[in-house]
């Protein structure tokens, strides 16, 4: 089973994909995230739903939602950067209107646009101070995510906010609940494809911090919420890192895929209008 939200032209839904594609609809989407594990539960009864490809699709996220990415989090990208391992998670943050969805187009708005394939976490239960044992029962679930990036924005400041918020820059692929994609830390297969060349194959085993420390310390600072997503960081193989480096432009098309959770896939095309910075 997995999870996608759409717009049905009033309000913001929550879906569960049905065994032949077509999607039933659950709750709206602010009302879901109030107990995702019930309501998650309530599509095992459901027969038949809409097209998949009828529907108008959203980031799976309430729009309360905080979106908290992780960097440096795998050895071999710390590796790849020149950047030592860190001793405590590099958090910044990401905004829900940022996001996107699989099939999307995405807008590269400089010319050091990049990519950076990532496990999603979608947090189930409120969580505060949490044990690292009780952080994986507040997991709802897992799906890919693509953290593109626009390094020369990134660049400008120690802080990375501006460079990681460009429109649509951070698609979202459906969500696999946890109780079905099992555990992270047994070494998920990552890939990502720029124009069907892998331009990233790692795994989540060589994560430096695992899913269940992050939302313990993450949790020690600020309450986990229903909803709340953490991006738990990209894998060597990003654009920046090749000798020379390689960047996205109008045409390319983007995968990425993890084991058991499928993909998301979008085409990068030219900004509205020439930005300037």
């Amino acid at each position: 089973m997995k999870y996608i939200a759409f717009n049905d032209g009033t309000t913001a839904q929550m879906g569960g994909v049905l065994p032949d594609g077509s999607v039933t609809t659950l709750a709206p989407l602010n009302t879901f995230y109030t107990d995702p594990t019930d309501w998650a539960a309530k599509v095992k009864s459901q027969t038949k739903g809409a097209p998949y490809a009828s529907l108008n699709r959203i980031p799976a996220v309430p729009a309360s939602a905080r979106v908290i990415c992780i960097g440096l989090n795998y050895h071999q990208h710390a590796v790849e950067t020149g950047q030592p391992i860190p001793d405590y998670p590099v958090v910044f943050g990401r905004w829900v209107a940022s996001l996107g969805v699989d099939g999307d187009t995405v807008p590269a708005i400089e010319e050091k646009f990049d990519w950076e394939g990532e496990l999603a976490v979608i947090i189930g239960t409120e969580m505060a101070y949490v044990s690292e044992q009780d952080a994986k029962q507040g997991i709802f679930g897992y799906a890919a995510f693509n953290d593109l990036s626009a390094r020369a924005v990134q660049g400008f400041s120690h802080q990375w906010t501006l460079g990681k918020n460009s429109d649509k820059s951070g698609p979202l692929g459906a969500i696999i609940p946890a109780d079905q994609a099992g555990d992270p830390a047994d070494g998920w297969a990552l890939k990502t494809l720029v124009n069907g060349e892998v331009v990233q194959n790692s795994s989540t085993a060589d994560l430096i911090f695992s899913v269940p420390t992050l939302i313990a310390k993450l949790s020690q600072v600020m309450t986990l919420y229903p909803g709340d997503m953490i991006a738990t960081g990209t894998p060597a193989g990003v654009g920046l890192g090749f000798k020379p480096p390689r960047f996205l432009s109008a045409g390319d098309v983007v995968e990425v895929s993890i084991d058991g959770l499928g993909s998301v896939k979008n085409t990068i095309v030219a900004p509205p209008q020439v930005s300037k910075f």
